[in-house]
């Protein structure tokens, strides 16, 4: 087999979505109400897709306690401060687990824009940098969207009992690798600073 090119720094640049004033950042451990919400807001058939059949609301709120932990990773897109989509890495058993699944939200209107591909760029970085070795996505057979993603890159889909499981065999990290993630976050975190304080100031600026 022939070796794989060398990297270059615009293979490793941080990609940014599709849609105009979108930005892409990882949550944090106190916005499990800001996950929530996106989730609670998916129509049926997102949401449908997302956990693999019909779900409560309490089930969503729950589920979400237990999300946004020390190994859980998710990737967040925001529009105008309010989150439109998710990605989220989970790892598959203890600590410093090789393997994860992978499970993406976007609520309909920022569908087929390049949101859930940009979302899926970053959390493969971010599988890579903690030397996940392998990631699943699992889907509904009919759920075309999420197969054709899966596929971009480069999964390997196996079809069972109407699902699909896609796995994605995560590079090892460089050096250019972990700078992208690194620089990813602190421009990530900035955001997220002014988002609450652009939270913050509404009733105030309403009460004008």
């Amino acid at each position: 087999m022939s070796a794989q090119p060398q990297e270059t720094w615009m293979q490793e640049r941080v990609q940014e979505p599709l849609t105009d004033g979108g930005v892409i950042r990882k949550l944090w451990i106190g916005e499990a109400d800001i996950y929530r919400d996106h989730l609670l807001r998916l129509d049926q058939d997102s949401r449908h897709s997302r956990f693999g059949g019909g779900i409560a609301d309490d089930f969503i709120a729950e589920y979400v306690k237990t999300t946004l932990g020390l190994n859980a990773v998710v990737h967040g897109f925001f529009v105008d401060g309010m989150l439109r989509g998710a990605a989220e890495l989970r790892p598959l058993g203890p600590a410093f687990a090789r393997e994860a699944e992978v499970a993406l939200s976007i609520e309909a209107p920022w569908q087929s824009l390049g949101v859930g591909s940009t979302l899926l760029d970053r959390t493969l970085l971010a599988a890579r940098n903690r030397g996940i070795k392998s990631l699943h996505m699992a889907c509904l057979a009919n759920n075309r969207r999420m197969q054709e993603l899966a596929r971009k890159f480069a999964a390997e889909l196996s079809f069972d009992f109407g699902s699909v499981v896609g796995e994605v065999a995560a590079a090892r990290p460089t050096p250019l690798s972990v700078l992208r993630e690194f620089v990813a976050d602190g421009h990530g975190f900035a955001t997220a600073v002014l988002d609450v304080q652009s939270r913050l100031l509404k009733p105030v600026q309403n009460a004008w």
